[in-house]
């Protein structure tokens, strides 16, 4: 299964919606210290929900301890940056792939950069924005990875507009 990996992140909601794409999608979640929250954050709290519980979560103090822990694992590291090699709809995605996301205030350093396997950009009309939002952008990747490796979650019979959450 890929995993959404944050280096990181700054921001506390940003962190809580992609947390709960994890959830929704049984998708591991990696968070790469030093943050910029308390994991006890209000907001962070808010922006999960209550959908916590279900997401596989591993925390790593700094970026050495997570690509120690990569590296020992396997699987392919793509960094997704405004400045990627290619558009991320031209990447083949793999099982084990570790989708990469910097800051919301900085992206992924260059130093994170220069040892991902490969290297993605979202396109988007830079003219009229930087950047897209982090939990966005995130979202963007992951779902494509999913479609390409048809890894969707099963279809809930629970799934109504009545039972949708409006959050």
């Amino acid at each position: 299964m890929p995993a959404i990996v944050l280096v990181t992140p700054q921001i506390p909601p940003n962190t809580g919606n992609i947390a709960r794409t994890c959830a929704a999608t049984t998708t591991p979640l990696h968070l790469v210290g030093p943050l910029g929250f308390d994991l006890s954050d209000r907001a962070l709290k808010r922006a999960g929900l209550d959908y916590w519980p279900q997401v596989n979560l591993t925390l790593h103090t700094n970026w050495e301890a997570f690509y120690t822990q990569q590296r020992q694992q396997g699987g392919r590291t793509i960094g997704f940056s405004t400045s990627g090699r290619c558009s991320y709809t031209e990447l083949t995605y793999r099982p084990d792939d570790w989708l990469l996301f910097g800051s919301e205030t900085a992206g992924l350093p260059k130093s994170v950069l220069a040892t991902c396997d490969e290297t993605a950009y979202i396109p988007m009309d830079r003219s009229a924005v930087r950047s897209l939002n982090l939990s966005v952008s995130a979202a963007i990747a992951l779902y494509e990875t999913l479609r390409q490796l048809q890894l969707f979650p099963p279809h809930s019979i629970l799934d109504s507009a009545e039972n949708l959450d409006p959050a």
